[in-house]
């Protein structure tokens, strides 16, 4: 049977993209996915939280991204009639203009992220073209997905043509979800390398940033970034931390964010040595076009989550040149993280566990993380939006 793309002579597959609100991760990856020569693409959004001012109930903050989410390609923003809108719950997401304004764009294909919503439930109940799903769940977490559930998920899979999975944990997910292996497509979790590059202002950048908060130059710094909330489990770094810091007088800590355990953090802190609590050092949330120097000021990122589906920060982090250490239920570890060599894995919620490694790590010369941080560099670079985009491509062959 021949595919779409290939019975094309002069006119271009027709894809729409119906995703949640402006995100930083999948803008670059449009405009990439709209200079392809076979494409005709159209952005639908069902809501503007990030591109308007919105309060983050995890982080506690108001903001928008400070870096462009709308250039470079088709978009259309859907009103959204939700009475409290946001993405967080299911009904926080009511389009009732999506089908008619999807149906009068005629794709060929239709690419979704999620389905957890009342207007993205209602599209792939009605499926107006072939649906493509692209997620990042996984199985790894303390109880599988079984009985109601998993016959549910089947079902809401069933309805799609193909998968683009996102990594090896996120593949696993959907053959346990009885996803036939023909139709799953790799295309992988991936950041904007170009914004994500150690350039010299990002280097002094981070450099006045570690003179700010009074490190010396040649110290290790260990980094957490991201929200402060119990899933996050910046409170067991913190608590792996504290029993080794006398004996790497040279190792800082620093905490990069905001959310709701900022004060057990500070208050666990405060029963500390004053030696220790010198080195432990918070920062404030930072936006988009800052993330670059934070990552540049730490040595190793460490993202200890019980709870992440596949967690960008450490492909962030490996494309400025830093080794990352994630917990067992970090869904990209199996992908990203080359023990020892890109980084470290220890077993999630064991402090014990947490606190060797970063024993091992400290006791590694800065040079020794450095080489370790470009090995993670290179092994990152793969995941881009040139290979994402290659998965779109080969699905899109595959539908009759």
């Amino acid at each position: 049977m021949t595919s779409k793309l290939g019975s094309y002579k002069s006119d271009k597959l027709r894809l729409a993209i119906v995703v949640s609100h402006p995100i930083q991760y999948y803008s670059p990856w449009f405009r990439k996915i709209a200079g392809e020569p076979s494409l005709h693409l159209r952005v639908f959004y069902l809501d503007d939280q990030g591109q308007r001012k919105t309060q983050d109930r995890e982080f506690g903050k108001s903001f928008s991204w400070d870096v462009n989410l709308l250039s470079g390609y088709d978009y259309e923003f859907i009103p959204n009639a939700a009475k409290h809108p946001g993405t967080h719950h299911f009904w926080g997401l009511r389009n009732p203009g999506l089908h008619k304004a999807i149906c009068d764009y005629s794709p060929d294909a239709l690419l979704i992220f999620t389905y957890p919503h009342w207007s993205l439930l209602n599209l792939i109940l009605r499926r107006p073209a072939p649906l493509i799903f692209r997620g990042d769940s996984t199985l790894l977490r303390p109880h599988p997905i079984k009985g109601l559930k998993r016959l549910i998920l089947r079902f809401i899979y069933s309805r799609c043509a193909a998968f683009l999975p996102v990594g090896q944990a996120n593949a696993a997910y959907f053959r346990h979800c009885s996803v036939p292996q023909k139709k799953l497509f790799p295309a992988p979790h991936c950041v904007n390398v170009e914004h994500f590059t150690p350039t010299p202002d990002h280097l002094e950048n981070a450099s006045e940033l570690r003179s700010s908060l009074s490190i010396p130059a040649d110290a290790t710094v260990l980094l957490f970034a991201g929200k402060f909330i119990p899933q996050k489990r910046p409170d067991l770094l913190l608590s792996a931390f504290l029993p080794i810091a006398l004996e790497f007088p040279s190792a800082h800590l620093v905490f990069s964010g905001d959310g709701a355990l900022l004060p057990k953090l500070r208050e666990t802190l405060s029963t500390a040595e004053k030696l220790i609590r010198q080195r432990v050092h918070f920062l404030p949330f930072a936006n988009q076009s800052a993330m670059p120097a934070r990552y540049l000021l730490g040595d190793c990122l460490i993202l200890p989550s019980e709870s992440e589906t596949w967690g960008l920060a450490v492909n962030e982090a490996m494309h400025l040149g830093r080794p990352a250490i994630v917990s067992d239920r970090v869904g990209c570890h199996p992908d990203l993280i080359q023990h020892g060599k890109t980084g470290w894995v220890f077993h999630s919620g064991a402090k014990e566990a947490l606190t060797e490694t970063l024993r091992n790590v400290l006791s590694l010369s800065r040079a020794e993380l450095a080489e370790k941080g470009r090995a993670a560099q290179a092994h990152a670079a793969s995941f881009n939006y040139d290979n994402a985009t290659a998965g779109l491509l080969a699905a899109l062959k595959s539908l009759p």
